[in-house]
């Protein structure tokens, strides 16, 4: 039997799951290798990070900055997890809108 004091892992994860607003934004990952660009999809977002759909063939760094235009802002991110073509990105801060982005 659970103790409601003491959730378990399960109730933990499924808590998580529930605060992510489900989002369908386009983004841009500069992943600052000669200006390199990764068009993306932001698929779900809450305040301290993502999930992004990426490209199968996209070679994502670890650490890379997030632009979405729909926001104007640019999003510092660390990959949290990889699957497939899945990112889990934790936000790290923000910037303005990059120069060399013309989106």
């Amino acid at each position: 039997m659970t103790n409601p004091e003491n959730p378990t892992d399960k109730d933990s994860a499924q808590n998580k799951r529930e605060h992510r607003q489900r989002v369908l934004k386009g983004g841009t990952i500069i992943t600052g290798i000669q200006n390199s660009e990764v068009s993306c999809t932001l698929r779900n977002q809450h305040e301290g990070g993502a999930e992004l759909k990426i490209p199968l063939e996209a070679r994502v760094p670890d650490r890379f900055l997030l632009y979405v235009s729909v926001d104007g802002i640019a999003y510092r991110c660390d990959v949290r997890w990889r699957r497939n073509d899945r990112l889990g990105v934790q936000f790290t801060g923000t910037e303005p809108k990059p120069k060399l982005h013309y989106g």
